[in-house]
C-alpha cells in the first residue's frame, strides 16, 4: 500500500471502507503474508482515527485475513495450505449447485466471459487472470438463478485469490483452464446438470491440486531460505 494518505468519504460505513480496501490489499497481495498492521499506521494512511481502523481489523480477524502478530498486534494471516484445500472442497459443493440449477435452465453464457478469459491468460497478466476466472464463476452464479450462492461464496474467493495470486506471480495457469470452462458453459447450455455437474467438480479438484502444490513448494522454499 502506497504511504501517502488515503482519503474516504465521512460517511457512516467508514468501517466497511476500511475494510474493504484492507481486504482488496490483501487478496491482491499488496499487503503480503506476514506483513504487521498497527492501528497507528494504519490511521495515518486512511487519514482516519484509530477507532474504524481497530473495528476494521477486528471484522478482518473474524474472517481470518489477519491474525495476532508475536508481542502485539495483528500481521495478514500466513498461507495455509490445509485450510486452503478445505475452502476448495466448500466452492466445489457450490459451484456444483450452481451449475445444476443453470443447467436446468439452460443458460447461455455471454461469449464475451470466455474471450476475456483466453486473452487474460495468453497476456499472462496475474491481475487479470484472476478476475476473469471470477467473473466466469460469477456468471455461473447468476445463472443459477439463486441469489444465496454468490452470497455464500464471496468470502471463499476472497481467500482463494490471495493463493492464486501467490502462485500465478512465479508460476502460470493451467493452460486447460478456459477449455473446461468451455465444456462447463456448453453442458450447462444444453441442459445435461449431470455432466455440468461432473466437469465443475473436476474442474474444482484440478485447481486445489494445482495451486496447494505449488503454495506448499513456495512455502517450503521460503522455510529453507530461512534456514541457510
Amino acid at each position: 500500500m502506497s504511504p501517502s494518505p488515503l482519503q474516504l468519504t465521512t460517511a457512516p460505513d467508514l468501517v466497511e471502507q476500511i475494510y474493504a480496501r484492507l481486504l482488496d490489499a490483501i487478496s491482491e497481495g499488496s499487503l503480503a503474508p506476514g506483513e504487521r498492521l498497527t492501528q497507528d499506521d494504519l490511521a495515518q494512511r486512511f487519514a482516519v482515527s484509530r477507532q474504524p481502523v481497530l473495528q476494521a481489523l477486528r471484522l478482518l480477524k473474524k474472517d481470518g485475513f489477519v491474525e495476532d502478530a508475536p508481542g502485539r498486534g495483528v500481521q495478514v494471516t500466513q498461507l495455509d495450505v490445509n485450510w486452503i484445500a478445505q475452502v476448495y472442497q466448500v466452492r466445489g459443493s457450490l459451484d456444483a449447485l450452481a451449475v445444476r440449477l443453470a443447467a436446468e435452465r439452460r443458460v447461455q453464457l455471454e461469449p464475451a466471459v470466455m474471450s476475456r478469459g483466453r486473452q487474460a491468460n495468453q497476456t499472462r497478466d496475474v491481475q487479470a487472470m484472476i478476475q476473469a476466472d471470477l467473473a466466469f464463476h460469477r456468471a455461473i452464479y447468476q445463472a443459477s438463478g439463486n441469489p444465496l450462492i454468490a452470497q455464500s461464496i464471496d468470502l471463499h474467493w476472497h481467500h482463494l485469490k490471495r493463493v492464486m495470486g501467490a502462485v500465478l506471480q512465479s508460476s502460470h495457469q493451467r493452460q486447460t483452464v478456459w477449455d473446461e470452462h468451455e465444456a462447463i458453459a456448453h453442458a450447462i447450455a444444453a441442459g445435461d446438470a449431470n455432466l455440468a455437474v461432473r466437469l465443475v467438480q473436476q474442474h474444482a479438484y484440478e485447481a486445489s491440486v494445482q495451486l496447494t502444490a505449488r503454495l506448499s513448494e513456495q512455502i517450503q522454499h521460503l522455510k529453507t531460505g530461512a534456514q541457510a
